[in-house]
């Protein structure tokens, strides 16, 4: 498990969740390139394949990921997370309570919440979660079962009302990177603008740089 720095210190600025579609091979090649342009931490997702596969997927993310200081978070599966010695877990509203998912993986793992609807708030329970994923903003095919868009009002009032630092995620692209990055939140999280990227280095750039110039 990670040092509690990890934890307390989460750059969530530019938050890459990996795409299940990509062969595993080419998801690492992205997921450097992506890196090199200024990733600050990587979800490995993959609902298509069983434990196995995704604690091995989990074990060759991690150690591309450690010489570049970049932690590595598991979506749902925090068995896996825990076997693979990754940074922490993320869950969704149907996933293992966070709660759970803390008493699993200790005091200095991270656990990332997905909120998908204001009134989901009052239930965070802020000793477990360090993190929300907040959307989707935008609707989005990466997700076949994403909840409705909140839009950039929707994602703001979330934001404002969270308590907690928050990543924007769903449909987030180079165009409109700078106006979700208005909505207060603490960093974008994206999945097909960097994996579907022709240059996955310069478009993390563009987004860091999109995260540098958004107002105080």
């Amino acid at each position: 498990m990670p040092s509690p720095a990890v934890r307390h210190r989460l750059d969530l600025r530019l938050y890459f969740v990996t795409d299940h579609r990509l062969a595993f091979p080419t998801l690492l090649s992205v997921t450097r390139k992506a890196v090199s342009g200024g990733v600050t931490l990587v979800q490995l997702r993959n609902p298509d394949i069983g434990g196995r596969a995704l604690l091995e997927q989990a074990i060759a993310l991690k150690a591309m990921l450690d010489p570049l200081g970049v932690p590595l978070i598991v979506n749902d599966r925090a068995d896996v997370a825990a076997a693979a010695g990754a940074a922490g877990v993320h869950v969704g509203q149907s996933d293992l309570p966070a709660a759970a998912a803390r008493a699993l993986l200790g005091p200095d793992a991270v656990v990332g919440l997905s909120i998908t609807d204001a009134g989901q708030l009052a239930a965070v329970d802020g000793a477990a979660v360090d993190y929300l994923g907040i959307g989707p903003v935008f609707a989005t095919g990466t997700k076949p079962d994403a909840a409705a868009a909140l839009g950039l009002d929707g994602t703001a009032d979330i934001v404002a009302a969270a308590g907690l630092p928050s990543v924007a995620i769903g449909g987030i692209d180079a165009e409109n990177a700078a106006a979700v990055a208005a909505t207060g939140v603490a960093g974008l999280s994206v999945v097909s603008a960097l994996s579907a990227a022709e240059d996955p280095a310069e478009a993390a750039r563009h987004l860091r740089a999109v995260m540098a110039a958004r107002p105080a």
